[in-house]
């Protein structure tokens, strides 16, 4: 079986990018034609357009399953049939930010790659070790743990000084520790916003897959991500979300969507 890393080249071969598109869909702020079917088809529909019109440019989907598991009994199936639309040769990361230990963890982990299919996960590393090896246990899958995100209060604990060093930092360490010897990989999700911690952990971590987040609308440069992050050499997938499902809110949403994809994919392969 292929490793994750291996995996996710060959999407980013297929695919000349390097963008990961989000499946964030908020009932509310899908296009109105949409608004008048019930919301579980409505997100359904508006997904499986989203992917059919950005499938050439992205190497891979996140859903984020709390907009799938808020629409009650029928988000599971939502979901499901949503996962089931993109393409094979395409990543699929299940964004939960699972962070529970013993057999929760494991129960969540069997959802994720047993039951859905997909290829890999987010997790917080808040309970240490037991929380996350659950996620690395499955060759071929691999776990992005939470070490320097771009949210705006992120730095509340994340920058806080521990023994002389940002306590991301000891979280990163550690991470990359729990990751030795499993059958899975361990990655890391590091913002678009903070180029300079994201070009740091890249010094230190040169062969650790990174998801990064943060750009379009939370404003990360994609210039400064492929100077950090520098994915020519190491594995790397960005984020885009809410510039692509919301690029157009008329009848026209995918082709919108589509527009803004290739423009993301462009950018994030042009030379820094």
């Amino acid at each position: 079986m292929s490793t994750f890393s291996e995996k996710l080249a060959s999407a980013q071969r297929s695919s000349s990018s390097i963008l990961c598109v989000g499946l964030d869909p908020d009932p509310d702020r899908l296009p109105a034609h949409l608004r008048v079917k019930d919301p579980a088809d409505a997100v359904v529909q508006f997904c499986s357009e989203i992917i059919g019109a950005t499938s050439e440019a992205c190497c891979a989907y996140k859903p984020n399953l709390a907009f799938f598991e808020a629409l009650g009994p029928s988000g599971a199936a939502a979901l499901d049939q949503v996962v089931r639309q993109i393409p094979k040769d395409r990543i699929i990361i299940a964004d939960g930010k699972r962070g529970d230990i013993g057999n929760t963890a494991v129960h969540y982990a069997r959802s994720i790659f047993d039951r859905l299919g997909c290829d890999a996960c987010t997790v917080s590393p808040y309970m240490g070790s037991d929380a996350v090896i659950p996620f690395l246990c499955k060759e071929g899958t691999a776990a992005f743990v939470l070490i320097r995100t771009s949210n705006p209060s992120s730095a509340e604990l994340q920058m806080t000084i521990l023994e002389g060093s940002p306590l991301y930092l000891r979280v990163a360490e550690m991470a990359n520790g729990w990751g030795k010897d499993q059958p899975g990989a361990i990655g890391f999700v590091v913002g678009a916003t903070d180029p300079s911690s994201l070009e740091l952990l890249r010094d230190l971590y040169p062969g650790v897959p990174f998801l990064i987040p943060g750009i379009g609308t939370q404003g990360g440069n994609p210039e400064d991500i492929l100077r950090a992050a520098r994915p020519e050499s190491s594995p790397v997938v960005v984020n885009a979300s809410r510039s692509i499902l919301y690029a157009g809110a008329g009848e026209d949403f995918a082709e919108r969507a589509r527009e803004a994809a290739f423009a993301a994919r462009d950018s994030l392969s042009r030379k820094p």
